[in-house]
């Protein structure tokens, strides 16, 4: 049966079909696209995370997509209960939808966040890092996965530091990790649930923070404590003093030189009375130039190219310079990006950029060609009734060849689902990034 639906319709996908092409939406006829749902069935499928520069949810070849699945999306993941890391087939179909083939489990994981996946830049046709979380002890540690082998072929354990994988530098041979027990106690919808933390307790640790981990040895030493963080902080004039810090978003840079994070307290989970912190720093990976106060720019960024940051300010999609500290440029305008603060992501190419962003209910894509400005939506994807916590986050990720998008949304029976956004363009672009 012949399942390709033509469909044009202001903006709306019925996301039960298999297949949609939806062309010539609103400025621009240069773009031609098309979804695909990939997973089907019973089980919720998903990625995980936006933020990190060259996340790619696709192997070095293009023929397995990393996926987690659970049978629930009701509630946050308890002590036992463990998603399925599993790989697709884009290649291959079984049934309606692209066959899966299951690999292993792992009780590191959230709905928001997945469980960091990320192919080993130096193994990526076969290789890749997950989370997991011990379940005798409940600490975090991080797998790395051989596909041909079908085993783990490492796993980056760090005694009673639950030190779990955060970033792996784009280039290779290192990863960044943090402490996931003290997510789960500032920020639960980021960490792990039932998790050990050895910094209960301790506002700024020294011995917590964010560390370097080498992949082929393990060997792990701290890119910078919260100790120094605090400090850094308290000199800039932010109140960081006796605050139980942590971090989001620890984000390399593309050419593996330079990490972008947020330090913060007095969040939603643990109100201190006080103002809540969410400072923008950087640094460089060998330790040095930690810049604690850079100008807040909104939504998730995203590195650009060199020392660029893209996020949001003052309703605008902007360009942000960590070296001058200043905005250099701003993309598209409030038509083409309604919401700028949403979850954004430039292709490994640097020719096109896509802003995800939910409303209604819905999530929405804006793709923009960088050079000729022009640009497109997507069709919009159910996102149903789950907020907060348990909300569908946008969080578009490329595939290697800057044509792809992997997208989250609920299909025609209310279970989410994974969708390949296909992007043709009749004309090629120069990079302007």
């Amino acid at each position: 049966m012949n399942r390709r639906v033509f469909i044009k319709n202001n903006s709306k996908i019925a996301l039960g079909a298999v297949i949609v092409p939806f062309t010539d939406l609103f400025n621009s006829s240069k773009f031609n696209i098309t979804v695909n749902q990939i997973t089907g069935g019973e089980d919720h499928h998903f990625f995980g995370y936006i933020g990190q520069s060259l996340t790619i949810p696709w192997n070095y070849n293009g023929d397995k997509i990393l996926c987690m699945s659970s049978p629930f999306h009701d509630h946050l993941p308890s002590t036992n209960e463990a998603a399925a890391i599993a790989i697709i087939d884009p290649n291959v179909k079984s049934g309606e939808f692209n066959k899966i083939e299951k690999l292993d489990e792992s009780l590191g994981w959230n709905h928001q966040q997945g469980t960091m996946f990320y192919w080993n830049p130096d193994a990526a046709q076969d290789q890749f890092f997950f989370n997991d979380r011990d379940p005798k002890t409940g600490v975090v540690f991080t797998v790395c996965y051989d596909v041909n082998k079908r085993k783990r072929v490492k796993e980056y354990r760090y005694g009673h530091r639950s030190f779990g994988n955060s970033g792996v530098c784009p280039l290779g041979k290192s990863f960044l990790g943090i402490n996931y027990a003290r997510m789960a106690r500032l920020r639960p919808v980021t960490g792990y649930k039932n998790t050990t933390d050895w910094t209960t307790g301790v506002n700024a640790p020294k011995d917590d923070g964010i560390i370097h981990i080498d992949i082929k040895t393990g060997k792990k030493k701290m890119l910078v404590s919260f100790e120094q963080m605090a400090a850094k902080l308290e000199k800039n004039g932010f109140q960081a003093k006796d605050r139980n810090l942590f971090i989001n978003h620890t984000l390399w840079n593309r050419t593996g030189e330079w990490i972008y994070f947020f330090v913060r307290a007095g969040w939603k989970s643990d109100k201190d009375g006080k103002e809540a912190l969410n400072v923008a720093c950087s640094i460089k990976v060998d330790g040095s130039n930690f810049t604690a106060g850079h100008s807040h720019i909104g939504g998730h960024p995203e590195w650009g190219n060199g020392t660029e940051i893209i996020g949001s300010q003052n309703g605008r999609q902007v360009v942000y310079d960590t070296l001058s500290k200043e905005i250099v440029r701003t993309i598209g305008d409030e038509v083409s990006f309604p919401d700028p603060s949403g979850d954004v992501s430039l292709s490994p190419d640097s020719k096109l950029f896509v802003n995800g962003y939910s409303l209604n209910g819905k999530n929405h894509y804006t793709i923009f060609d960088l050079n000729s400005k022009e640009w497109t939506n997507t069709p919009e994807f159910n996102t149903g009734i789950y907020k907060k916590d348990l909300r569908i986050d946008p969080a578009p990720r490329w595939n290697r060849e800057s044509n792809q998008l992997l997208v989250s949304g609920l299909d025609k029976n209310g279970i989410r689902q994974l969708f390949v956004v296909s992007i043709e363009q009749s004309k090629t672009t120069e990079r302007l990034l």
